[in-house]
């Protein structure tokens, strides 16, 4: 059974910085690609950031230069490290993953809150 643990969430000041981490365990099969998503109160969840296998990154609009997500393949953890934080990124992170087989398992973590706040 895979499991996604999140970490790294916690309440910081606009303009600060923190990094989430999530690792994947219990599972053997490859994984493809992985994500952060983020849910607000009242909002749908939206993607945050993804990579693929090869390290191919994309990013949400609102967050290009400031948000960097990366991937160590031989851990399966994936980072993302934020910056220049503002009030509209309080939201709860997910993390996901998808694996390198038939039916492409997709796998979310629990979620680690984010509050940017004065």
């Amino acid at each position: 059974q895979v499991q996604l643990m999140e970490s790294g969430g916690g309440l910081v000041q606009p303009g600060g910085s923190l990094k989430l981490s999530c690792a994947a365990s219990g599972s053997h099969v490859a994984i493809n690609g992985m994500a952060w998503y983020r849910q607000a109160p009242g909002k749908e969840r939206e993607l945050v950031a993804a990579i693929t296998s090869g390290s191919r990154t994309n990013y949400a609009d609102s967050v290009k230069g400031r948000f960097t997500i990366s991937r160590d393949n031989a851990r399966n953890t994936v980072y993302l490290q934020m910056n220049s934080l503002k009030p509209d990124d309080t939201a709860v992170y997910f993390c996901y993953a998808d694996l390198f087989d038939h039916d492409r398992s997709r796998y979310w973590g629990q979620g680690t809150q984010v509050t940017v706040s004065s």
